[in-house]
C-alpha cells in the first residue's frame, strides 16, 4: 500500500489504456493493382490521428489506517497511517461518487483531431448522464489535442440505489473517420445501516414511531460509522417530534451558567459512534400539525414520513440514507373482532380478557371511516372493494372521551362515550353494558340506553354512563355492546379503556 502523510484526496484507480486494432490493407506491387494516388495518401495522412489513451480514477480520501494489535509506533497514526486505497474502495449508498477522468495523447507526434469524452453511470434501475466541464466541447463536434496534451474532467453523483453500478466512459476522435473507445467499471454499492421500523398507535391522530438503526458492517471490521444527524421527515399535514435527546451535546451547555461535568461514557454514546454490530434507537411522535387534520384522524395504510440519518467515515465522507416510508399501523390485532364475538355470544368475559387490545388511544373509529370511504370509492368507480372489510365487521364504533387513567375504589365516575355509525344507512341504535362480561369495574345505574336514530356515513352521537370499580387493580372497562333494534343485530365492541383502581387514604 502507497502512505503519504497529506490527507489529500485519493486519485487511486483501475485504469487500463485501450487501444483499438487498426488494420491496413494494401494492394499488388503494380500500379494498376494499387489505385492509391500520391495525392490521396497525403490526404489521408492529414487527417490521420493518434490514439488517446484513457484514464479512470475514483477520487475518495484516504482510509486510516490502524496499526496491528501488539505492534508499537511512536508516530501519530494521523502523520503516516492515511493509506491510499489500490481499487474502489468500500462504497455505500447515500454516498457522493466522484470519478476523474483523463484522455491522454502520448503519440510525439500526432495530434487527436476532435477529441470528446463522455460518461453515464448505469444504476440497477437506470442510466444517468454524468455531466462534466467537456460538454460545451462535446456538443461542439470536439476538440483538437496537441501531441503529449490532453483533457480531462470530473464527473459525480449521489448515489440512491444498493446494488452493482458501472461506469460507461466513452471517448471519440477522428481518425479518416470517426473512431470510438469505450471502457466500463464495474462496483457494487451496498447499505451501511440496517434501519427497521415500529409504528404504534397513540390515538386518532397520532403515533410513535421507533426506528431502529444498526452498522451493517460484519463485527470486527474497521468499518465504523459516526451517526451526526438523525430526523423524521412527516408527511403534509404531519409534524414529527422526537422523544428524548437521544445523546449528549457538549455545544448546547456551553452557554450555561452552571457547567455540567459530563462522563466519558456519557460523551461517548452522544457522540453518535456506531461501530460494526451496535445499533441506536431513535422514538418520534408523528401527530396531525392543524385542527382539521386531528379531526380526519390518521387511518391504517396512511404514510407517516421517512426517517433521514446523515453519517461521517472515519476521514469526514459524508452520506445519508432514508428508511423506507412509514405507514400508519391497523388500529386492532388480526382475529380481535372475531375472538370478541365469541365472547359476548357465551357471555363469558375470559375471550375478551385475553387480549391487551383497548379502543382508547388504538384509533379504531377513524380505520373503521377510513375503510368506509374506501369501500364507497371502489362502490362508486365500479370495482368490488375487499369482503370482510372493517367497517363490515363493525359497522359501529364506541370510543370513551377522555376516559379516566385512575378510579377510587367504590367510586363512581361518569365517562362520555362517543357513538358512530359507519354504514350507508340510519340505525336506531341501543346502548348496552352487559354485566356479565365486566370484571373489576361494572356499571351503575341503568345499564341499557336507547340513542334513537343515528345518522349514516359517519353519523354521531354522545352519551354518558356511570362506572364504579369494585376491587383494586388495573382492568380493563369492557362488556360494551351496539344493538340495532330494527334488524336485531348485535355488535360487540372491544374493551373501551385501561384503568387502575386504587384504596382511598384513610384518615
Amino acid at each position: 500500500s502507497i502512505k503519504t502523510s497529506h490527507s489529500k484526496r485519493n486519485m487511486s484507480m483501475q485504469y487500463a489504456p485501450v487501444v483499438p486494432r487498426q488494420t491496413y490493407h494494401t494492394g499488388g506491387s503494380g500500379p494498376s493493382s494499387s489505385g492509391v494516388t500520391s495525392s490521396s495518401i497525403d490526404s489521408m495522412q492529414e487527417n490521420l490521428s493518434a490514439v488517446p489513451v484513457l484514464k479512470v480514477m475514483r477520487l475518495q480520501s484516504p482510509e486510516l489506517g490502524q496499526p496491528s494489535s501488539g505492534s508499537v509506533d511512536q508516530q501519530s497514526l494521523l502523520n503516516s497511517s492515511l493509506m491510499l486505497p489500490d481499487s474502489f474502495g468500500v462504497i455505500h449508498i447515500g454516498e457522493t461518487f466522484t470519478a476523474y477522468l483523463g484522455a491522454l495523447n502520448v503519440s510525439k507526434d500526432l495530434p487527436i483531431r476532435r477529441l470528446t469524452v463522455t460518461a453515464q453511470l448505469q444504476t440497477p434501475s437506470r442510466r444517468w448522464p454524468l455531466h462534466s466541464a467537456l460538454d460545451a466541447s462535446n456538443n461542439a463536434g470536439g476538440i483538437d489535442v496537441t501531441p503529449g496534451g490532453g483533457l480531462d474532467a470530473i464527473v459525480s453523483r449521489s448515489l440512491e440505489e444498493v446494488g452493482q453500478h458501472i461506469l460507461r466512459v466513452e471517448v471519440g476522435y477522428s481518425s479518416n473517420g470517426p473512431k470510438t473507445l469505450r471502457k466500463f467499471y464495474r462496483f457494487n454499492v451496498s447499505s451501511p445501516l440496517n434501519i427497521r421500523e415500529r409504528t404504534m398507535r397513540a390515538g386518532d391522530a397520532s403515533c410513535f414511531v421507533s426506528i431502529a438503526v444498526a452498522n451493517a458492517a460484519n463485527a470486527g471490521s474497521s468499518g465504523g460509522l459516526t451517526v451526526s444527524s438523525v430526523k423524521f421527515h412527516p408527511s403534509a399535514g404531519l409534524v414529527a417530534e422526537r422523544i428524548g435527546n437521544g445523546g449528549i451535546s457538549v455545544l448546547d451547555n456551553v452557554n450555561d451558567k452552571q457547567e455540567r461535568k459530563f462522563r466519558g461514557a456519557e460523551l461517548f454514546d452522544g457522540c453518535g459512534r456506531l461501530d460494526p454490530g451496535e445499533s441506536f434507537r431513535y422514538v418520534f411522535l408523528v401527530k396531525a400539525a392543524s385542527e382539521d387534520a386531528t379531526l380526519r384522524g390518521i387511518a391504517c395504510g396512511d404514510e407517516l414520513g421517512k426517517a433521514v440519518f446523515t453519517w461521517n467515515k472515519a476521514m469526514g465522507e459524508t452520506g445519508r440514507i432514508a428508511s423506507t416510508a412509514v405507514l400508519c399501523p391497523s388500529s386492532h390485532p388480526p382475529g380481535l373482532l372475531e375472538e370478541n364475538a365469541a365472547a359476548a355470544s357465551s357471555n363469558s368475559p375470559r375471550s375478551v380478557l385475553g387480549s391487551k387490545f383497548v379502543v382508547h388511544g388504538s384509533g379504531l373509529s377513524v380505520d373503521a371511516a377510513a375503510a368506509a370511504a374506501n369501500r364507497s370509492a371502489s362502490h362508486a368507480d365500479g370495482s368490488a372493494g375487499p369482503g370482510g372489510s372493517l367497517d363490515e365487521l363493525l359497522p359501529v364504533t364506541v370510543e370513551p372521551i377522555d376516559p379516566p387513567t385512575s378510579m377510587e375504589l367504590a367510586v363512581s365516575r361518569e365517562v362520555q362515550l362517543l357513538i358512530v355509525n359507519h354504514s350507508e344507512k340510519a340505525m336506531n341504535l341501543q346502548l348496552q353494558m352487559r354485566l356479565p362480561q365486566m370484571s373489576g369495574v361494572v356499571i351503575c345505574g341503568s345499564s341499557f340506553k336507547n340513542l334513537g336514530e343515528v345518522p349514516p356515513s359517519g353519523g354521531s352521537c354522545v352519551v354518558s354512563i356511570r362506572l364504579v370499580a369494585l376491587v383494586a387493580g388495573l382492568f380493563r372497562a369492557q362488556g360494551c355492546c351496539i344493538v340495532d333494534l330494527t334488524s336485531g343485530r348485535e355488535m360487540p365492541q372491544p374493551p373501551l379503556f385501561n384503568v387502575f383502581v386504587e384504596k382511598a387514604d384513610e384518615q
